[in-house]
């Protein structure tokens, strides 16, 4: 387990690539088929009979609730792998919630990540180069000069297992999740995932006025 990782990978279709382009050895992938339940807002039971959540508590090993032992941990690191785009990063927040939740210990240990995944692919016919920014599309165009083709990905689905074996590997670019106990993240998650749907409302447009001005 010290050595293993296990990716929750947004889709059917990106797990099947991932999984033919990650080491066998020591790296497992979860594929979880749409959106997970947003645990802020049902009870334990319900987001117990959610389908994906069963899998990943399965797949991780340590038990649950008052059974929950951090010893028995199949995997060192769990890697939220998920598209650059606003369903990505709904998933992302969704899984970031069922951690906080239900696997704290496992966040404050080091144990979740996210992974950077990339926006462009910059190639000519010698070299290839993966961006995770605007300004890396352009430093990776300058690089591969005038003619160079840049493919820019809507998903991880369009990725084939090479891609993902590139990406995956020793350079991948992690971002640890972290909390600290107090006060603030649970209003913070209570604010951002809770059922109080009218004032996040009211929030979300407060801000975009205070942007257009």
């Amino acid at each position: 387990p010290a050595k293993c990782e296990i990716f929750l990978v947004e889709g059917d279709s990106a797990g099947g690539s991932a999984k033919e382009g990650r080491d066998r050895r020591f790296q497992a992938i979860l594929p979880l088929r749409g959106k997970i339940l947003n645990v802020e807002k049902v009870r334990v039971d319900r987001a117990l009979s959610n389908a994906e959540i069963k899998a990943m508590i399965t797949a991780f090993g340590a038990g649950f609730g008052k059974d929950f032992d951090a010893s028995k941990l199949r995997y060192h690191r769990i890697v939220c792998m998920t598209d650059a785009d606003v369903d990505g990063l709904h998933i992302r927040m969704l899984l970031a919630t069922f951690f906080m939740r239900f696997y704290r210990q496992l966040v404050t240990d080091g144990r979740v990540f996210i992974l950077e995944t990339p926006l462009f692919r910059v190639r000519n016919k010698k070299e290839q180069y993966y961006c995770f920014s605007e300004e890396e599309k352009l430093q990776a165009q300058a690089k591969c000069g005038r003619g160079c083709e840049t493919t820019r990905f809507k998903g991880l689905g369009e990725l084939n297992a090479k891609e993902f074996k590139d990406f995956i590997g020793e350079d991948m670019r992690l971002t640890p999740v972290t909390c600290t106990d107090d006060v603030d993240v649970e209003k913070t998650i209570k604010f951002y995932m809770g059922a109080n749907t009218p004032e996040r409302k009211n929030y979300i447009m407060d801000s975009l006025v205070c942007d257009a001005s």
